[in-house]
């Protein structure tokens, strides 16, 4: 068995490799950090491949696709991403694009071409790591939870066209609330919640994937806020992100920070 991890460096993607390694999973990882890429491959061993790129350029989504095309991967983990805190006139459009580039357009690309293989094979899973994000509006945030909104919603899709035609290749959607990776502390903000660990939300999404479960959403408080969000009139329930974003601001007005 092999999978494929994005955003593989840090924070839950490397924690998805590490508890796949002890799986005894074979692993190909990429990130853009090659230094750090070699030495997880010296750490996990001979079973693991690394392939250094940066996904927010379509050209590199597609040369680790091909990297990957004869390596009969079985699992997908769709994990790189980060999100620009700031007033949206006020952040920068080239890092906006590129995160939306990298959000989407990546997990888009690789969805799709591993989803045609999985299902030739009628076997294989996605996990797209996505957020809690992608069931609300994001005010100070709304580029973020916009791209989290097209992985939520794109998975879900996926999801309904899978059961239909009865496949054996599953789709699950990770989507936290806050996770102790840098998100917070490069964008100059702070958390609002006690956040869990990158290896409790890896094991989550495993377990809740290798049960062929579409949607995992660690955490009770997590989990019963978005189920409330659901009655909420939408003009409440931006203010109060808006709210609790603005609260967790520091003293850095417009910052990118890397999340997955």
């Amino acid at each position: 068995m092999r999978a494929l991890i994005t955003g593989a460096t840090s924070g839950i993607g490397m924690s998805f490799a590490k508890q796949l390694n002890k799986r005894g999973w074979e692993l190909v990882l990429t990130g853009r950090n090659e230094a750090v890429l070699i030495d997880m491959q010296r750490k996990l061993g001979n079973n693991t491949l690394i392939i250094p790129a940066d996904l927010s350029d379509k050209a590199e989504v597609f040369r680790v696709y091909k990297f990957c095309k004869d390596k009969d991967i079985d699992l997908l983990i769709n994990n790189a991403g980060y999100g620009i805190f700031g007033k949206f006139d006020e952040t920068d459009l080239k890092d906006e694009i590129d995160m939306i580039n990298l959000n989407i357009t990546a997990v888009h690309i690789l969805s799709k071409l591993f989803l045609r293989d999985f299902k030739k094979h009628n076997r294989g899973i996605i996990i797209n790591v996505a957020s809690s994000a992608g069931f609300l509006s994001g005010p100070l945030l709304s580029s973020y939870y916009a791209s989290k909104n097209y992985v939520v919603k794109l998975s879900l899709a996926i999801a309904e066209e899978l059961r239909r035609d009865r496949s054996n290749v599953g789709i699950t959607i990770l989507c936290p609330g806050p996770v102790d990776t840098n998100f917070n502390n490069r964008a100059g903000v702070s958390f609002s919640m006690k956040p869990i660990t990158p290896d409790y939300a890896a094991e989550y999404a495993l377990k809740k994937a290798f049960s062929g479960q579409v949607i995992a959403i660690p955490g009770l408080s997590v989990k019963a806020g978005v189920f409330l969000n659901k009655f909420l009139p939408y003009r409440l329930s931006t203010a109060l992100v808006y709210n609790i974003q603005k609260a967790k601001k520091k003293d850095i007005p417009s910052s990118k920070a890397v999340t997955e």
